[in-house]
Order: structure tokens, then C-alpha cells, then sequence
């Protein structure tokens, strides 16, 4: 059996890591609201002032799957948090312990960059992910609402008087 290793994700990593965005959304049944390019993810993971980091999952060299992340900010806790943005291991890689490695080095990150949360989204109807995540020992935040504003309505909004 060959052991799982995680490494950050470097330039090189771009097309594998659009591979990761496009199965993710393939999965959620998004496909076609994937914007990303190679292009587009060397300038805003990989740029000089970058505020994303991406770990990958491998399994003797094979990568199994990707977390995406970034840092927030916490006002009641004065200090820092850290968003999971994306976490996708591919299907015929699930069950080997891919997704709780990658969480659990996201945990030790946190800790090191003395954050006060660890925090993700999950869409309500992936109940394989909901479940796997209460295993872990998450709390869902059900109390809150997301809101987003994006494309057109953001723009139409940002430019009104």
C-alpha cells in the first residue's frame, strides 16, 4: 500500500489544478460556469501578491486531489481564519483517506498561521460530503445564509449612484 503524501501545489500545478476545478464542477453539475484557464490560475494562485494557496494529494507520485484556500479575517476573534475553497479528490480515489489528509494538514496550517476558524461551504444536497465532514467533527453553520453577488448584477450594482 502505498502512502499518501501532501505537497503545496507550485506553477507547474496550473493545468492539474483547472483538471481538479473542472471535475469539481462537473460533480456539482457546473461545468459550463467554469471561467478558469491555466492562464488564469498561474496569475492569481501562483502571482507575486497572491492571496490563494492549493495543496495536492498524491499517492506515489499520482495526484489524487486538491484543496484550495485562502485567508479571512475574523472581528470578533481579532484574528485571522482560513476558507477551504475548494476540496476535491477524484471519484475513483475516494475511500483511501485523500479528503481528511488534506483537511487535517489545512487544520495544521491554521493553527501555524495562528487562525482562529477553520471554515467551508458545502452545497446542501451532497449529503456523501455533509456526512464525511460531521465525522470529522465540523459543525454546520445552518444559522447562516449565504448571499453572492457576481457577473452583471455586481457590476450593475458597483456602478449605481
Amino acid at each position: 500500500m502505498n502512502q499518501l503524501s501532501i505537497r503545496q501545489a507550485v506553477s507547474a500545478d496550473s493545468e492539474l489544478i483547472l483538471h481538479f476545478i473542472t471535475e469539481l464542477a462537473i460533480y456539482e453539475k457546473a461545468e459550463n460556469e467554469v471561467l478558469a484557464t491555466v492562464e488564469t490560475i498561474e496569475a492569481t494562485i501562483f502571482s507575486q501578491d497572491n492571496h490563494v494557496s492549493a495543496l495536492i494529494c498524491e499517492e506515489a507520485g499520482e495526484p489524487l486531489g486538491i484543496a484550495i484556500y485562502f485567508y479571512n479575517y475574523s472581528t470578533w476573534l481579532a484574528k485571522p481564519g482560513l476558507y477551504l475553497e475548494d476540496l476535491y479528490v477524484s471519484p475513483e480515489h475516494r475511500g483511501k483517506g485523500a479528503g481528511k489528509l488534506l483537511l487535517k494538514r489545512m487544520a495544521q496550517i491554521a493553527l501555524q498561521q495562528g487562525c482562529g476558524r477553520f471554515e467551508w461551504s458545502c452545497l446542501d444536497w451532497n449529503k456523501p460530503s455533509r456526512d464525511f465532514y460531521q465525522s470529522i467533527g465540523a459543525k454546520s453553520q445552518d444559522e447562516w445564509v449565504g448571499y453572492r453577488m457576481s457577473g452583471q448584477t455586481l457590476i450593475d450594482f458597483a456602478e449605481q449612484d
